[in-house]
């Protein structure tokens, strides 16, 4: 039996050093992309707990900093607790309404249905502040005034488009041949749904909670135009009013914190359920 010969070294690693070089653009490109976002975030967690003159933190490292925070007015934990009902709140009707609606534009044909998904879409090409008035007004009408309920409900409505769209070609990625295997099997179109293609577009619903819940947790415009008590303030809201609440001046160190702890929970959910987000994006991209 013939030995196999010996790869040739100096070739595989002429090509190992041709490969890196090839790739180093990118990564000095991505690592330098990365340096642009992590670098902000990096440097308001440090000042958020370094000496600064004019806040609490005036001497040494520390939390004094958070301690302003979380005495301001109705307290911290009351205003995290408020943007944390919103943002649930604006999750859990984004979901179901943008999976309802999505499923029935994918597998159903009635009449007026490309017209209807079109309507829907044209909700993203009107401007976002010129609603917000008409919608106070409508609010007013049904009682839903300085409430975090009516916030949650225009929130809710600014996400439908773009949720109704990823949802829709999540279910489009699906083959029919699972929906027609199921009603053999002698399931409804509910049971279709519940059963068999929810798991399936469980990456899409991931990728919509996640988008509904960033807009919810870091949205200024609503809460302003619709919330006139203090106590109902959302968390970006309070941290806004923070910086000027003595004599116009701004609390720098103060707003630093606040920053941070808006932060925190958008990157943790992001890195958790990161994988499951690409995922969402690619189903449409992957259909057929």
């Amino acid at each position: 039996m013939t030995a196999l010969a010996p790869p040739n070294s100096r070739a595989a690693k002429g090509t190992t050093v041709a490969g890196i070089a090839l790739r180093m653009p990118y990564r000095v490109f991505t690592g330098a992309l990365a340096l642009i976002f992590v670098g902000p975030l990096i440097w308001t967690a440090v000042a958020s707990v370094s000496p600064q003159p004019g806040t609490n933190q005036t001497d040494g490292w520390g939390f004094g900093n958070y301690e302003t925070l979380a005495g301001y007015q109705a307290g911290i934990w009351r205003y995290l607790a408020n943007s944390a009902f919103v943002s649930l709140l604006t999750v859990a009707l984004t979901l179901v309404t943008s999976l309802l609606g999505g499923y029935a534009f994918a597998r159903f044909r009635f009449p007026g249905r490309d017209f209807l998904f079109l309507l829907t879409l044209a909700i993203l090409m009107v401007p976002y502040a010129t609603l917000l008035i008409p919608l106070y007004v409508l609010l007013n009408e049904v009682g839903l005034e300085n409430s975090l309920v009516g916030v949650a409900l225009v929130l809710t409505m600014f996400q439908l488009p773009f949720s109704t769209f990823l949802m829709r070609i999540s279910f489009e990625a699906v083959p029919r041949e699972l929906d027609e295997a199921a009603t053999v099997d002698g399931c409804s179109p509910w049971g279709t749904l519940w059963r068999v293609l929810l798991p399936a577009v469980k990456p899409g619903l991931i990728t919509v909670g996640l988008f509904s819940f960033l807009a919810a947790w870091n949205d200024f415009m609503a809460p302003l135009i619709l919330i006139n008590d203090s106590e109902r303030m959302t968390l970006p809201l309070a941290v806004s009013n923070l910086r000027g609440q003595v004599q116009g001046v701004v609390d720098y160190g103060a707003t630093e914190a606040g920053v941070v702890i808006l932060a925190l929970p958008c990157i943790v959910l992001f890195l958790l359920l990161q994988r499951h987000y690409v995922r969402g994006f690619m189903s449409g991209a992957l259909k057929g």
